[in-house]
């Protein structure tokens, strides 16, 4: 239970929510480009609480019992009309104010809830957030918060969100009130994995596949670098919008009609259906590799094609930016994706050796390509560089950086039983870059 430190009034009912992190074992980046993804539930989670308030004017408050690792004041209030303009403005607020940011991952789902499914506030509302989850390893840590928010808010307002559709509520909450440009897989882990098995999601938009069962003589845990890692970051906006440059830059070599739809464009597209991933590798590399420059500015990009497909960006004129690595990498992700799901399903009674090297391969091949997206870090690429030295004799099979990059958390592919030699290589890891290790199941 959260400590409430007189937060709420315990006379009156208070609704609670709970969501996990995940852990990204393949797929990761490539989910805005609808790709397949495997995603694991960790064993940590946030909780959040809820109850109305009679505070007048109506307000918002929010508090977390993890300040330090929010990076921002504890307690969080705002008026509750503010919270209720258009999701822009809300935006807009929250931005203005770098240490309270935090409070709109849970706050946020009020602005949505009400824009979305026109839910009524007629009160003012105080909400209670704890989280195990650690903050800024690229573990999901936001959207546990942004379920379990919305979890507890749904239950006090007496709203039944089916999961699907409770994901593409948070996932609104951290595009468009955050204002950090995710894909969906962080959500729909959070509001729809199971324990112990891969939740398999095919984002197109976010079409929920069997999950995978996890032969029991193999298993998944994180190791943390110590590098804080941001889904809001520089690089992996920059790394998005490259994507759906080369989406852009594809159809137009296709022939595909395009026209101005609001703020993006809109492709009529009956090949691949408007996701990058559906491009196969072998049309990529015979049809468009060589013709997809490396690198453009923003504005010869615009110039040429207008603007992209995605909502949840915008392409800088002043900018420069890598294409062909961005657009290579979630198509042949979506390919390896789908190799690694066949081999655990056909392993479901257990994994030899010989598969799980492929599995473990596939691993590094998806790593490498983060990296060269300009998605990798000194800590988790010495991490994965560890993993691989010590190898299959020690238990160790393969391993990925996880989720948006650019530091964070790597997953391994582990026998049972390996722990000992996953608490090595962190050890190692501390005395050779001085940076904390840990962990994560």
């Amino acid at each position: 239970m959260i400590s409430r430190g007189g937060f709420f009034d315990e006379t009156q009912p208070i609704a609670s929510g709970r969501a996990p992190g995940r852990l990204d074992v393949m797929g990761g980046i490539a989910d805005y480009s609808g790709a397949l993804v495997l995603q694991l539930p960790t064993q940590v989670e946030a909780t959040a609480e809820a109850q109305w308030d009679a505070s007048d004017p109506p307000s918002v408050t929010v508090r977390t019992t993890s300040a330090a690792a929010a990076g921002g004041v504890p307690e969080v209030r705002l008026p509750l009309k503010d919270l209720l303009e258009p999701c822009d403005a809300v935006r807009a607020r929250w931005a203005r104010d770098s240490a309270a940011r935090w409070g709109a991952y849970a706050a946020g789902a009020v602005t949505v809830l009400h824009h979305e499914l026109a839910a009524r506030f007629p009160r003012g509302v105080r909400i209670l957030i704890a989280s195990d989850v650690p903050s800024g390893k690229g573990v999901a840590s936001s959207a546990a918060i942004e379920v379990a928010a919305t979890r507890a808010l749904a239950r006090l307002l007496d709203l039944s969100i089916p999961p699907r559709e409770l994901a593409l509520v948070c996932q609104k909450v951290e595009n468009l009130v955050v204002g950090a440009p995710c894909g969906v897989m962080d959500q729909m882990t959070a509001a729809c994995g199971a324990s112990g098995s891969l939740m398999a999601l095919l984002c197109q938009p976010a079409e929920l596949m069997p999950p995978v069962a996890m032969p029991r003589d193999l298993m998944f845990i994180g190791v943390d670098s110590g590098i804080r890692h941001a889904v809001a970051g520089a690089d992996y906006g920059s790394v998005r919008v490259g994507a759906f440059m080369g989406y852009r830059i594809i159809a137009d070599l296709s022939g595909l009609k395009a026209r101005r739809a609001g703020g993006a464009v809109s492709v009529d597209d009956p090949v691949w259906n408007g996701y990058l991933a559906n491009v196969s590798p072998a049309d990529w590399e015979s049809r468009f590799r060589d013709r997809v420059p490396e690198r453009m500015t923003g504005a010869e990009f615009l110039s040429r094609h207008d603007g992209t497909t995605d909502t949840a960006t915008a392409v800088e004129p002043g900018r420069d930016y890598a294409i062909r690595q961005p657009t290579a990498h979630p198509i042949y992700e979506h390919a390896r994706v789908q190799r690694f799901r066949a081999l655990l399903v056909e392993s479901a009674a257990g994994a030899e050796d010989a598969v799980m090297a492929r599995l473990g391969e596939l691993m590094y091949e998806s790593h490498e390509s983060y990296s060269a997206c300009g998605l990798g870090s000194d800590g988790t690429d010495f991490l994965v560089a560890l993993v691989r030295e010590a190898g299959p004799a020690a238990g160790l099979f393969g391993a990925k950086i996880t989720g948006g990059g650019s530091g964070g958390t790597i997953a391994v592919l582990a026998r049972p039983g390996s722990r000992a030699a996953l608490e090595a290589i962190a050890a190692r890891y501390r005395r050779e870059t001085g940076r904390p290790a840990a962990l994560i199941a």
